[in-house]
């Protein structure tokens, strides 16, 4: 039986950026309509069952009223803890169910907290966070009619998607975390709120991805390599004065200058170190790690991402096939 899982973070879009920046609030309503679309674009293709996360605000059963639909719906039986553990456990649950698809509604850390548990399952990101690099503005509609021929292997996934890129970060040589953007040591020593929108407080930065068309750290990237990172490599800045300055858009509507005092590409597979305390660690723009006594950090790029739906390609690769002309949708 074709399967599509869908985890819909409640929290995404509504972090402190709204109080320091000009963040635009996301509504869970919102995520709703989405959802309701990604549903109608599931079943116009197909697929026979969808799985969904459960949330506090019951984004999917929501979704459902005033809906007919065909396809069978469930939740995931697990417990609803309003964190970034949610979402990891549920796209373990979706790998281990076997669904043909994943698609997610939030932000980098939504989608870095899927990343690590999802396997080899695709991944449809659609953006409803703050800052989002590795997400894409996307109609739920289109969103679901490309995660529903990928699942369906109406579009083999072959052809479907691409492996992208990821940090992994270790401290003291053990794994402690991964980033599928950016990885920030910032000179504060408490998680706090965890969203960085001061540039004068970060020491060190390295990009998995760069482009000024990016609002976050990898805009600053962006403004050093226009054209965007070579194919095989990260970039490493180290921030400070005595450098260039730049000048990038971290946080919707904050453009700061930047001091970087220089910076380099990094080779996936190559280790960088650095010995570190009084710190914290911030991944895809939120802080995560504490680093209190003298550790070595290292960060390390590779090409062990999860797996992106094209969705231009899918749908595309479906058109030439014919699969959209002369269909006829059975009786119910």
């Amino acid at each position: 039986m074709s399967s599509v899982g869908i985890i819909a973070n409640p929290a995404s879009g509504r972090d402190i950026r709204r109080l320091v920046a000009h963040g635009s609030v996301f509504s869970n309503n919102e995520k709703v309509n989405i959802v309701r679309r990604v549903l109608l674009g599931l079943e116009a293709v197909g697929v026979e069952r969808v799985i969904c996360m459960p949330d506090t605000f019951r984004i999917g059963q929501r979704a459902l009223e005033g809906l007919d639909l065909r396809l069978a719906y469930e939740e995931l039986p697990h417990y609803v803890h309003d964190s970034g553990r949610d979402s990891q456990a549920a796209a373990a649950a979706l790998r281990e169910r076997g669904v043909g698809c994943i698609v997610t509604l939030g932000g980098d850390g939504t989608n870095r907290a899927v990343a690590k548990d999802c396997g080899d399952v695709p991944l449809l990101a659609v953006s409803t966070g703050t800052n989002n690099v590795f997400p894409v503005m996307i109609e739920g509609t289109v969103a679901g009619l490309a995660a529903g021929l990928v699942a369906t292997g109406q579009v083999d996934q072959g052809e479907a998607t691409y492996r992208t890129a990821r940090l992994e970060i270790d401290l003291d040589g053990k794994a402690a975390d991964v980033a599928l953007v950016d990885a920030a040591v910032v000179s504060d020593t408490y998680v706090g709120a965890r969203a960085i929108w001061e540039p004068a407080r970060l020491r060190h930065l390295v990009l998995a991805r760069a482009g000024l068309h990016y609002i976050g750290l990898s805009s600053i990237g962006g403004a050093l390599y226009p054209g965007g990172l070579p194919p095989g490599q990260a970039l490493y800045l180290e921030l400070g004065p005595g450098g260039q300055t730049v000048t990038a858009p971290i946080a919707p509507g904050l453009i700061h200058e930047v001091a970087v005092r220089r910076h380099a590409l990094l080779p996936f597979g190559e280790r960088l170190c650095l010995d570190l305390a009084g710190c914290t660690v911030a991944l895809d723009g939120e802080r995560e790690l504490e680093v209190i006594r003298p550790r070595r950090l290292g960060f390390v790029a590779a090409g062990r991402g999860p797996l992106i739906v094209d969705v231009p390609r899918t749908l595309a690769l479906a058109a030439r096939r014919g699969f959209f002309l002369n269909r006829i949708r059975p009786a119910p």
